[in-house]
């Protein structure tokens, strides 16, 4: 996979990186010869769209992730192009491109249903003077250290020195077929060491996202994180909360939903960033008893088995991942109700509503799966207490099955007394349930013959 790459870096062809990324405006390029990268492997949109940027007198690049899953030798998801075009002059060139973004502004070039998404080369937000900077309003800091805004545009060279790490600022150029290396990546691809351009606080402070990012690469490529990239992770990872909750939404997904969900939840709960993101179970996890170790090992349940559905290629659903995030929240509140005198499927409900609108502003969790949420924590009671033909009815629900797979969950945690797990599962085997029931499957409701209207003056009347 990568013994080229080895063998360049024993004959020396590639520096070996110092702990500090080396600012030099020179990029290390590596010939066709010496890596693994091949068009064929790569998105024929993508081709085309740095084909006709090159046609248009553009400097075009393939860049970021799909450079090092490519490298790695694995099948990048997606594809991203950075050229020294302006995003006004990449709309030109496509009939069905469109700008977005406000913190930076890029380009979406839709190809059918594959959008590959064009980004201008990025400067340093210290090259414009304050007076520009307000003028134009390209670039705006909050107070501390985070950027709101980030249009400041530069050269090759800047934008490999504003991406986040070294693994992730790899060219990829048509022209030759060479992928160009201004931070030694390579080096840290072939060392499997993540690490930060610049200096760790100031680029986590920038975008707090960062450190899930780092965390995210840690645990699916199996690399470790460069010491300096490490350190100021517990510190700062109070600064995810200044992040919004839509966007910690979508990190949240890529954290737990891409097969290594279980070991990412490790790494997060050692470096102190999953409190911040879930603060209540974070909360109730940090208590040294019982019931902190019954929630921490339904969770690791609830990820290890949604890893296994990712590596079988099973569909998986964010609802049931967050179900299982905010249940020791839901628990203690619906405890609390009970001792207030409520029954416990209306302790459930409320328990429900509390704690996922306690999560909502850190992360914005969409109505489609926050409402298939309650109903599995809410099925919970009628899965302990129903019997006889109420059982039978429960199996009718469209959340049985995901309720029914958290129940287990929970069983396996310990947080069940008496196991309702076999109840159910012989129950589904004695009443099987048709989930491909169609319209055709169902009887055919007789129609009604209707008598003929008798005919009026009207119905009689012809036309002259």
């Amino acid at each position: 996979m990568l013994k080229r790459l080895l063998k360049s870096l024993k004959r020396g062809e590639i520096n070996p990186i110092a702990t500090q990324v080396p600012v030099t405006a020179s990029a290390v390029t590596i010939s066709r010869d010496e890596h693994t990268i091949s068009r064929k492997q790569i998105s024929k949109n993508a081709l085309n769209v740095m084909y006709e940027l090159t046609r248009a007198g553009y400097q075009a690049y393939l860049v970021g992730g799909g450079v090092r899953d490519l490298l790695l030798g694995l099948s990048p998801k997606d594809f991203d192009v950075a050229t020294d075009a302006t995003p006004e002059q990449v709309k030109q060139h496509f009939r069905r491109a469109r700008i977005v973004g406000r913190r930076f502004r890029i380009v979406h070039v839709r190809f059918g249903r594959e959008i590959i998404e064009v980004t201008t080369f990025r400067g340093s937000h210290d090259q414009t003077d304050d007076s520009k900077i307000n003028r134009n309003d390209k670039t705006q800091v909050n107070d501390q250290g985070m950027l709101l805004r980030d249009n400041v545009y530069g050269s090759l060279h800047d934008d490999a020195m504003r991406r986040d790490f070294t693994i992730n600022a790899l060219y990829y150029s048509i022209n030759g077929f060479t992928v160009l290396d201004h931070t030694n990546g390579m080096q840290d691809l072939a060392d499997k060491k993540i690490r930060i351009i610049g200096d760790a606080g100031q680029r986590y402070a920038e975008d707090p996202v960062r450190m899930l990012r780092a965390i995210r690469f840690q645990a699916k490529f199996d690399f470790s994180l460069e010491t300096a990239t490490a350190k100021p992770i517990a510190q700062l990872a109070p600064l995810l909360k200044q992040i919004s909750a839509p966007r910690l939404f979508d990190e949240v997904l890529k954290l737990f939903l891409s097969g290594t969900g279980k070991k990412t939840y490790q790494l997060m709960d050692d470096y102190g960033l999953f409190a911040p993101l879930f603060p209540a179970t974070g909360k109730l996890l940090s208590d040294q008893n019982e019931a902190s170790e019954h929630f921490h090992s339904l969770i690791l349940s609830a990820l290890e088995n949604t890893d296994l559905r990712v590596k079988q290629d099973k569909p998986v659903t964010p609802a049931f991942l967050y179900a299982a995030l905010l249940w020791p929240r839901v628990l203690v509140i619906s405890e609390q109700y009970q001792q207030q005198g409520e029954a416990r499927f209306r302790a459930l409900q409320l328990a429900g509503h509390q704690a996922v609108d306690e999560q909502m502003p850190v992360i914005a969790i969409p109505k489609r799966f926050s409402i298939p949420m309650r109903e599995i924590w809410t099925l919970q009671h009628r899965l302990e207490t129903a019997h006889g033909k109420r059982a039978i009815g429960v199996l009718q629900h469209p959340r049985f099955r995901a309720a029914y797979d958290f129940l287990l969950l929970r069983e396996q945690s310990s947080q069940q007394a008496e196991p309702r797990g076999p109840f159910w599962t012989e129950l589904q085997i004695q009443h099987p349930i048709n989930k491909d029931h169609t319209e055709s499957d169902r009887p055919r409701r007789r129609r009604r013959s209707r008598k003929p209207r008798p005919k009026g003056p009207r119905d009689s009347a012809t036309k002259d």
